[in-house]
């Protein structure tokens, strides 16, 4: 469910019609519903009440500080992946000690902020990083704690650019390696091992695959444990999908997945940490855009708007499905057309062939599901200035992100001094 529906006709986010917004600060904006994210993030948490749980909302997805103040407020950690995100985490406010540190790039400036912020523990992508956060630590004179991250070879099932946890993939330890990588930790005397990490993919429909990379890390915790590694929680990482169209597949529910983590579980008497970020942030945001030109061939009628991939990229990159709709209803009868940009590249395109009421040039649209991987993962290509980021709560709406001038685009460049004679 998401706060964005037609009220008289018109698209609003909660009690804000998306035209009054549109009018205030032009289009192209991204638009995120408070209530929406306040309500994923409540659904997801309640299906582990009555566990030792922390969940930590995966900035990657979105990465705006009101985004990350409104979920700071609800009790939410953060699951990081540059120094970057950990600024913008604590800045809004979550605690170090709920900040998780992820990633297969860990340079040591950012393992230092990270030791020297207090984070609740690193997830440890390779061994010659696990010797780099040793040495941080030492010349720091504190103790770094350290989650391995395991690659457990089970396929996702999800698409291969965001599939994390088969062996080909670049991310974890090899499962032949995990034993051998608590030994050294065990041995190293600036980091203690406290849990068990992993992450085997995005936008998952299916709970199996989640459950044969749970029961393997079960195995491997109890096992570790009779070896004398104090492990205390298991990371299960994020993953879990969200309905991007009526049409397609349909992820499982939270509590459904809550009740097959504690099945998976059982006694083993760990707490555990998980790192949603599309599930609570995916539907709680709309890109809206407007139609610039209608253009037809011989064979395609083309929706030309002022968004473009740069704005956008997940079509491009993953070819996904987002549900477009006109910010005022409309009637007459469907037409087949492809919603594009004016990006100068044939894969800047958001839908193809797609059932749509009939749209005329200066029309304003809505692409659905845009909160997650949207703004954070957008670009000034083509020399296009970022867009604004603009939240809603109630009947009250703000600017979160200014938009980007040309003129602030421009100037980041800088000539150097055989160009200025």
């Amino acid at each position: 469910m998401d706060h964005f529906q037609y009220i008289n006709g018109h698209l609003c986010a909660e009690d804000v019609r998306v035209d009054t917004v549109a009018k205030a600060v032009g289009t192209p904006f991204y638009l995120y519903s408070t209530a929406t994210l306040e309500r994923h993030f409540r659904v997801f948490s309640d299906a582990f009440k009555g566990s030792d749980a922390l969940v930590c909302f995966a900035v990657k997805a979105n990465s705006n500080q009101a985004v990350l103040a409104t979920l700071a407020k609800l009790g939410a950690g953060a699951d990081v992946v540059s120094q970057g995100e950990l600024m913008r985490a604590l800045k809004a406010g979550i605690p170090a000690h709920k900040i998780v540190f992820a990633g297969v790039g860990k340079t040591k400036s950012e393992i230092a902020a990270a030791l020297k912020a207090g984070i609740k523990q690193f997830n440890i992508e390779s061994e010659a990083e696990l010797e780099a956060i040793n040495a941080v630590a030492l010349s720091l004179k504190v103790c770094a704690p350290v989650s391995v991250r395991v690659n457990p070879d089970v396929d996702a099932k999800t698409h291969a650019k965001i599939s994390t946890g088969k062996a080909e993939n670049k991310f974890g330890i090899p499962w032949s390696r995990v034993h051998s990588v608590y030994d050294r930790i065990k041995a190293l005397k600036n980091v203690r091992a406290v849990g068990v990490d992993l992450h085997i993919g995005s936008q998952l429909t299916d709970l199996d695959p989640f459950k044969a990379a749970f029961a393997k890390v079960v195995a491997l915790t109890k096992d570790l444990r009779t070896k004398g590694h104090a492990i205390t929680h298991i990371d299960l990482g994020g993953g879990l999908g969200i309905p991007y169209s009526a049409e397609g597949a349909v992820p499982p529910t939270p509590g459904a997945y809550g009740t097959m983590i504690r099945d998976v579980l059982g006694d083993l008497n760990c707490s555990i940490i998980l790192e949603p970020g599309r599930l609570i942030a995916g539907n709680a945001g709309i890109l809206v855009t407007e139609m610039l030109y209608e253009k037809t061939s011989e064979t395609r009628r083309f929706y030309i708007l002022d968004a473009a991939m740069n704005d956008l990229l997940r079509p491009a990159m993953y070819e996904a499905h987002h549900e477009i709709i006109p910010v005022t209803e409309k009637t007459g009868e469907a037409v087949i057309a492809d919603f594009v940009g004016p990006i100068c590249e044939s894969s800047d395109v958001f839908a193809v062939k797609r059932s749509t009421p009939p749209l005329k040039p200066g029309d304003l649209i809505a692409i659905k599901s845009a909160g997650a991987y949207g703004a954070v993962m957008s670009s000034t290509y083509n020399s296009r200035a970022l867009l604004p980021e603009v939240m809603v709560s109630g009947d009250k709406f703000a600017v979160v992100r200014k938009r980007q001038s040309l003129e602030e685009l421009i100037s980041m460049d800088v000539l150097p001094d055989w160009l200025t004679d």
